[in-house]
C-alpha cells in the first residue's frame, strides 16, 4: 500500500471511530475502531490518536480501583517473565 493510501486509510478510520466516540456515543464501536487502527496502522499520527482515545475510555468505563488492580497484576506478570 503506498504512503498516501495508508495515511488516508488511518484518517478515514479514525474519522469513522471519533464519530461512533463522540458523535454517536457508541463507546463499544469505537473502541473496536481504534483498535482498529492501532494494528492496521501502528506507526501512524492516528494510531497514536487511538490510544489517547482508547485511555480515554478506559478511565470512563474502569473503576479507578479495578484499572490500578489490573496495571499491577499486569506489571507483576511482565515482570514475573524471564527477558529471552
Amino acid at each position: 500500500m503506498s504512503d498516501d493510501i495508508h495515511l488516508l486509510a488511518a484518517a478515514g478510520g479514525y474519522a469513522t471511530a471519533h464519530e461512533a466516540h463522540y458523535g454517536l456515543k457508541d463507546l463499544h464501536q469505537a473502541l473496536g475502531l481504534y483498535e482498529g487502527i492501532v494494528t492496521a496502522h501502528p506507526d501512524s499520527e492516528e494510531a497514536g490518536y487511538s490510544r489517547s482515545q482508547i485511555q480515554n475510555i478506559v478511565k470512563m468505563v474502569v473503576p479507578a480501583p479495578d484499572l490500578v488492580a489490573s496495571q499491577v497484576a499486569l506489571a507483576r506478570s511482565h515482570l514475573a517473565t524471564p527477558k529471552g
